[in-house]
């Protein structure tokens, strides 16, 4: 049934394309390398949307991944300066949110983008994990 519903993810409702544009917004931060944090937490992301109702987002620390002190505290720094781009983000994931409801068809799809808004707000130290727990 998730192997149905994530075909349909990406078919009729073209989440490949989220998945793309999430992707390639994450390589832009990698490439910059201050922005690595960011970036690594958006490609994470990326990889959650390819098959969104067969994994999820987790934190680091709740997938039990050990991170050094520094690269933490970078971290957070980062997430400040990203707050105006994390919200421009998360807003237009809310207006995907509301259009797929409407179409009352999408809200399957709907609900997995609410459940991924959180990521989109705060990308870091964020990683995609199989239903099991398995990264």
């Amino acid at each position: 049934m998730r192997t149905l519903a994530n075909i349909l993810w990406h078919f009729p409702f073209f989440g490949f394309l989220n998945a793309l544009a999430t992707f390639l917004i994450g390589g832009l931060f990698v490439i910059t390398v201050v922005g690595a944090p960011i970036g690594l937490g958006l490609i994470e992301l990326s990889k959650f949307l390819m098959t969104p109702f067969s994994s999820q987002m987790v934190s680091k620390k709740q997938a039990g991944i050990k991170q050094n002190k520094l690269w933490n505290i970078y971290g957070f720094i980062v997430r400040i300066v990203y707050f105006p781009l994390g919200l421009i983000l998360s807003i237009v994931t809310i207006v995907q949110i509301v259009g797929l409801v409407v179409s009352i068809v999408g809200i399957p799809m709907a609900i997995i983008l609410a459940k991924s808004l959180s990521t989109f707000f705060n990308p870091v130290n964020k990683v995609s994990v199989d239903r099991y727990g398995r990264h």
